[in-house]
């Protein structure tokens, strides 16, 4: 995509402007405008990627009425965080913002564990995101294709995806922007048609459906969860629209390649989450409503996609449907490296993590952090490798460690998200983005998403994946000693205050070293 429409000079230089006055030059090439924004956390957060393959949290949970009454509670909590960080974002449009947030309206210490949380939660979403894309090809063409699932199959198919995804990355921005605006479009085509298909399966409409509580827990749910009450399965069904609604902060990550970002950015954040959110229900709905008995659909377990499928749509429309999901699964995977490469790219600017100099450059020729983005990639692809030889118990490590990642991700939220509830209107937060909610709402605001990252918290670590609360606290133990023994001693944040004056120098020599002229 090239420069958006109506992005004059004077608004190039406003951007640039913004960012000078944060300290950092501008390397990456401004190419985004407002659509491919919200595009890119649009494609990562993808309903029909998560909405899919973890549809059985909800069918093989508390049934109709964790689709029809918690997928907009799940979406709700999500949008909660998504609202209070858009407030943040258009003051602060910065790569890898979260981190830039949490030391600016804390200290280095907040922004340093802010960076870590997020970059651990974007690296293994990354990965889980293409495991689940494998799943998925898997099931939808495996038989025809004679697939065996094995680790070698897995990894194999795992590192060419993902390779191919940090290829496009490499390649620059136009050719990423341009691919995740078309499955900006493909998402909602796609989800409308399969809407569509489903409704015109339908046997009876049975409206209750969506809205009958039950608990298909343990053996019921094809042992999805494990035996529970009826309240504690209703709320662990929440996990699939929390964890499908996630990686908004895409927008955020892109915001030093996004055209006028303080307006783009916060506008991005809240309308990717909210028409996943709308988009995402009635595809659903429509979904549990083609379902010929629920207590059929429960007892398939995680199979329950492509039973649904199998039993209630022509063969032909199936698959047209199945190549037009893997493409946009395959499309959320390359916009989530977009977004990991960019949070590696600007914690390394600020010498934040090891081979910080290597991760920092940015191509001349293709303007993108090419090492961030190889980096990231390749970590993506060891963690699940990794992850998937160990087991504690019955459950993999990789499934443990996937359900910690998102509580890491929101916590990554949180942070920046409660500083700003103290900070606002001090020193540490003088001036407000052109988005702007207001100092009572955007503290209402940040209560509830503290609220949030509470219950998240507690679901997410419930059985089969109670061993996420001794990872998650083991690796808050180990980030404090690391902290305290090195980094507190070494890292000394993003440039603030005296320092951004000192770097102007710096600034100059970087935008030279990539052609921009300003």
């Amino acid at each position: 995509m090239s420069e958006a429409h109506g992005y004059s000079d004077h608004d190039k230089k406003e951007d640039i402007k913004v960012l000078h006055a944060m300290g950092y030059a501008q390397e990456l090439d401004r190419r985004m405008g407002q659509f491919s924004n919200f595009a890119i956390s649009f494609s990562i957060i993808c309903i029909l990627s998560g909405g899919i393959n973890s549809l059985a949290q909800a069918t093989g949970g508390a049934g109709g009425a964790a689709i029809g009454i918690g997928w907009p509670l799940g979406c709700l909590v999500s949008g909660v965080f998504a609202i209070a960080m858009a407030q943040i974002s258009s003051a602060y449009p910065t790569a890898g913002g979260l981190y830039h947030w949490g030391s600016i309206l804390g200290n280095r210490f907040t922004g340093w564990v802010t960076a870590w949380f997020n970059l651990l939660g974007l690296v293994t979403v990354l990965g889980a995101i293409n495991v689940g894309t494998y799943y998925f090809f898997f099931g939808a063409f495996g038989p025809m294709l004679g697939m065996e699932d094995t680790i070698v199959t897995r990894i194999g198919f795992l590192a060419v995806l993902t390779g191919v995804q940090a290829l496009i990355n490499h390649m620059g921005i136009k050719l990423t922007a341009a691919l995740t605006d078309f499955s900006g479009y493909l998402i909602f085509a796609t989800s409308i048609a399969l809407t569509v298909v489903c409704l015109l399966a339908v046997d009876s409409f049975d409206i209750a459906r969506l809205f009958t509580f039950a608990n298909y827990s343990g053996e019921a749910g094809g042992n999805v969860w494990p035996e529970t009450s009826g309240l504690w399965v209703f709320l662990l069904g929440l996990l699939l629209p929390i964890y499908t609604i996630t990686g908004y902060d895409a927008s955020a990550h892109t915001s030093e390649e996004t055209t006028k970002a303080a307006h783009s950015v916060p506008r991005g954040m809240v309308s990717s989450v909210l028409w996943s959110a709308v988009f995402g229900y009635i595809m659903l709905c429509a979904f549990v409503l083609m379902l010929p008995s629920m207590e059929e659909a429960a007892g398939q377990g995680w199979n329950v996609f492509f039973w649904a499928m199998d039993t209630q749509v022509n063969a032909t429309v199936k698959e047209i449907l199945y190549v037009a999901i893997f493409i946009s699964q395959f499309l959320c995977g390359l916009a989530t490296v977009t977004s990991v490469s960019r949070m590696i790219f600007a914690f390394s600017r600020d010498k934040g993590l090891p081979g910080s100099n290597f991760l920092s450059k940015v191509s001349p020729g293709y303007r993108t952090p090419v090492a961030a983005i190889w980096t990231g990639a390749a970590l993506a692809v060891l963690f699940v490798w990794g992850s998937s030889l160990v087991s504690i118990g019955e459950t993999p490590v990789y499934t443990i460690v996937v359900s910690c990642t998102v509580i890491f991700l929101f916590f990554s939220f949180t942070i920046p998200i409660a500083l700003g509830f103290f900070a606002w209107g001090t020193a540490k937060w003088d001036r407000m983005g052109p988005w702007n909610l207001g100092e009572a709402t955007f503290k209402l605001f940040a209560i509830l998403s503290v609220l949030a990252m509470v219950l998240i918290f507690v679901i997410g670590v419930q059985p089969p994946n109670e061993w996420a609360l001794y990872i998650t606290l083991g690796f808050v133990v180990v980030t404090a000693v690391i902290w305290l023994a090195i980094e507190n001693w070494r890292f000394k944040g993003p440039p603030i205050g005296d320092e951004v004056a000192r770097r102007q120098a710096e600034i100059a020599a970087a935008e030279a070293a990539v052609g921009e002229t300003g």
